[in-house]
């Protein structure tokens, strides 16, 4: 019996001491269902993810973890965020891939129709602000939602920025998907109907064999342009800062070393997933109730865009006698891996269709955050103005 009397008295001291330590440390506590929940969270979008890749879904990591965040946010009926810094990885980690698939070769190829190509990414880019303002107009969308959701090129690292931006991430990737799925779909099939491979003399791009830094090499200037990038982009302050910083910095690696930079598969898709989980799992269904109207708008107006591009395409192809398909494909808005695919398998010089998209892609990531900046600031200007009066 004393020996009983002792075990309940231990048993009473240490449930005593254990309901201190949970008092004097909640969020210790409190961390182990939220490590749980996140794990799941991620198991469920990377089978997601690989579905999205199987089904050959563009940009299937991105697609299929916000499908999977939205509906674990609409189950929950409210928002829940992951914290921060997945996203400012998966953000890193993008930018720096986009950094490493700009070389010299690609910008100098781009310079040989400098002067047309820029006025095709201006007239381009023109028309998408159009779009832009438009859907502002008829649906209501803020200006900064509307601004980076209609940008042509870049999609996944505009979705990636448009928070920092003061942006509705959810509205800017529901857009910019939009357009991409479109794009991917139409531009091919009518430059395999009025394009046909008969009617074209196939340029053949030969691919440079390039060295590689070695495995442990190139995962440390991966993790030391991340690192670097984000540091550097807080201390100056740059807009969208932890996209801008790791981009820099990556395009600084990728230019000074010898060998190529290469950022893995796994890496970008791990990348493109935490960026499309940590973006769904913020989704508000009043924010969707709101977008209905923008997506009819927005399908009605982006056919509208394919349409004049291919326009430009044309004569752009005409002012330099670049072969019709090469014109047509580099013109396009956006949808950069479906053109590149298409034009391999129909003909057309790849290698300049390669640098028409990525030197627009460059421009647009370099431009986009100050443009969206200075008009931001002067539409709230404005609105300041507008209520002062």
């Amino acid at each position: 019996m004393v020996w009983l009397g002792k075990s309940a008295m231990k048993l009473e001291a240490n449930r005593h001491l254990l309901a201190i330590l949970i008092a004097s440390h909640p969020r210790r506590w409190d961390s182990i269902p939220q490590i749980a929940k996140i794990s799941t969270q991620l198991a469920v979008a990377i089978v997601a993810g690989l579905l999205c890749n199987w089904l050959h879904v563009p940009v299937g990591w991105l697609i299929g973890p916000l499908v999977v965040g939205i509906a674990y946010a609409l189950i929950q009926g409210n928002p829940q965020p992951l914290p921060a810094a997945f996203m400012s990885v998966g953000q890193a980690v993008i930018a720096i891939a986009t950094a490493a698939g700009f070389d010299y070769q690609t910008l100098a190829r781009a310079t040989t129709y400098a002067l047309p190509l820029l006025l095709c990414i201006i007239i381009t880019g023109s028309l998408s602000l159009c779009n832009g303002y438009l859907l502002w107009r008829w649906a209501g969308i803020d200006w900064a939602t509307v601004f980076l959701g209609s940008i042509p090129g870049a999609s996944h690292s505009l979705v990636a920025m448009s928070e920092e931006m003061g942006a509705d991430a959810i509205a800017v990737a529901l857009l910019q998907y939009i357009r991409v799925l479109l794009v991917s779909l139409i531009i091919p099939t009518l430059a395999s109907l009025f394009f046909p491979i008969d009617a074209i003399a196939p340029s053949v791009t030969t691919i440079p064999t390039e060295s590689h830094l070695v495995i442990w090499l190139n995962l440390l200037v991966l993790v030391a342009c991340g690192g670097l990038g984000i540091w550097g982009g807080r201390w100056l302050r740059l807009p969208a800062k932890m996209f801008l910083g790791p981009f820099l910095a990556g395009l600084v690696a990728v230019w000074t070393l010898p060998q190529q930079l290469q950022m893995p598969d796994v890496f970008f898709s791990a990348g493109l997933l935490l960026v499309g989980l940590s973006v769904g799992l913020k989704f508000d269904w009043e924010t969707t109730r709101k977008l209905f109207k923008a997506v009819l708008l927005e399908v009605a107006l982006v056919i509208v865009l394919i349409l004049i591009c291919l326009g430009v395409g044309y004569e752009f192809h005409l002012v330099t006698q670049v072969d019709t398909m090469t014109s047509v494909l580099g013109c396009t808005p956006g949808g950069i891996t479906a053109m590149i695919a298409t034009v391999i398998q129909l003909g057309g010089d790849s290698g300049l269709v390669l640098a028409m998209q990525m030197t627009r892609m460059l421009l647009i990531l370099l431009i986009s955050p100050i443009l969206a900046t200075f008009i931001l600031q002067k539409a709230a200007g404005y609105g300041c103005e507008s209520q002062g009066k």
